[in-house]
């Protein structure tokens, strides 16, 4: 849960980047790339593409810097950013879709990290943690978007359920109803991995 000092120095830093001080915009990308990042990554499954679309989202803050509401929460609208772009993306890539010429070239879900054991686990541990991880990404991805995006931001992101309903521009009930819809299936899908 964010402070209210957090959200003080956010609407400070975008004051000033309105007002021309370009220095605000690298404390705001301090603070709030690595969430950003992580829920553009939940959200579509790709590195790379989650770091190209984290970035272009505080190119867009940048640009639109002049019509924030310094009423509104930050977090707020850099999510809601965030999350168009990862919707836009994604509709994008399914008219466009792509094969990877070698197998685990493109399209791989795991870095070199998540590929090498760490010491003291075992390769089997290893490898069953990475098939856990392996189902439980392709289950969240095969929610419908909603539903996805719920999961992502209680779960993942952490933030409340009136947050999320916030960003999502959704009444609290209309999360917790997907959020338990989403666990369901979830749960449903999941079950030999319980």
């Amino acid at each position: 849960m964010r402070t209210l000092d957090a959200e003080a120095s956010d609407q400070a830093d975008m004051q000033e980047l309105a007002a021309g001080g370009e220095a605000a915009l690298n404390r705001l990308m301090d603070r709030h790339a690595a969430a950003v990042y992580n829920f553009l990554f939940r959200m579509l499954g790709h590195e790379e593409d989650a770091r190209d679309l984290a970035q272009e989202t505080f190119v867009r803050v940048y640009q639109n810097r002049a019509r924030f509401n310094l009423q509104a929460r930050f977090t707020s609208w850099l999510f809601t950013i965030a999350g168009n772009l990862a919707r836009n993306h994604h509709r994008w890539r399914s008219r466009h879709p792509t094969l990877p010429l070698e197998a685990g070239a493109e399209g791989t879900d795991q870095s070199l990290g998540e590929t090498i054991p760490a010491a003291g686990v075992t390769p089997s541990e290893a490898a069953l943690k990475a098939e856990r991880a392996a189902a439980v990404r392709a289950a969240v991805d095969g929610l419908a978007p909603d539903l996805r995006e719920a999961v992502i931001l209680c779960e993942w992101q952490e933030l409340s359920i009136a947050g999320a309903a916030a960003l999502l521009k959704a009444t609290p009930k209309a999360v917790e109803s997907r959020l338990y819809r989403a666990r369901q299936i979830l749960r449903t899908q999941l079950y030999p991995w319980l």
